[in-house]
């Protein structure tokens, strides 16, 4: 299961003030120029300046001196080891990026499981041959027949030569939801012969959506983690879960 560490700071060290390239410090316009992108700068201790940034997609912070001719790259931390990076980081780099993940996964190819108005939304890819996207299927019926949750299934075809023409048949269904949980169920469903291209496309968006995550294995579960230290920032998780992650995962047990 991969996370992203969290905790919060104060509301005086996160308020973003966003510079434009002309203020950055030099360090920061060298590092630009190499690639580095700049998201917002918060107030940090001791006279330094901090800025949230990535590279190549990964989260980073950098402190720049008081004289604004020197810049460390890396996590600052207090005399109690707390980890003043975390949240800086949480709020002006990871929130973005995962609501831009969220608003993909909303747009790409998936099957509904469960009703419209369930409090939790759960991705996953879903593969039709894979044994642990079934497992999880059955596990999850007590949340999703509770109406607690709604599995989005993104479908993949991954595991086997007749995973795309099985996946893009379940997303043709007249009805796709029940079409899924027939076939989650051992029953047979049919399988057509010409494959909408408009579902052959979606079906390679929904590839490439997965490797952008990168997952690599199905079931792959993306969810927001709740609660105080979590502000709906996304977790991912791999296979079939445990018993305490399927809670994590789904919520408690109804």
């Amino acid at each position: 299961m991969r996370a992203l560490p969290r905790r919060l700071l104060p509301a005086a060290l996160l308020l973003p003030l966003v510079a434009s390239a002309d203020e950055l410090p030099a360090p920061l316009q060298a590092l630009e120029a190499e690639g580095l992108t700049i998201h917002g700068r918060f107030e940090a201790p001791d006279g330094l300046t901090g800025y949230a940034a990535s590279a190549g997609g990964q989260p980073m912070t950098i402190f720049v001196t008081e004289g604004g001719q020197h810049a460390v790259i890396g996590n600052l931390v207090d005399a109690e080891g707390e980890n003043l990076s975390r949240a800086p980081l949480d709020r002006l780099v990871r929130a973005p990026q995962d609501a831009e993940t969220w608003g993909e996964l909303e747009q790409s190819a998936w099957i509904a499981d469960g009703r419209d108005d369930a409090e939790r939304i759960v991705y996953v890819f879903t593969d039709p041959n894979c044994p642990y996207c079934r497992q999880l299927w059955q596990a999850a019926r007590p949340w999703v027949e509770a109406g607690k949750v709604q599995l989005r299934h993104v479908m993949v075809g991954i595991l086997a030569a007749d995973s795309p023409r099985k996946a893009v048949s379940l997303l043709a269904a007249d009805d796709p939801a029940a079409a899924l949980a027939d076939h989650e169920r051992g029953d047979t469903v049919e399988i057509l012969d010409a494959l909408p291209r408009p579902l052959e496309l979606a079906l390679q968006e929904n590839h490439n959506l997965m490797d952008g995550l990168g997952l690599v294995a199905t079931p792959g579960i993306v969810y927001r983690q709740d609660g105080p230290q979590g502000g709906g920032l996304l977790k991912t998780a791999q296979g079939m879960p445990s018993d305490e992650a399927l809670t994590e995962i789904l919520g408690p047990r109804p």
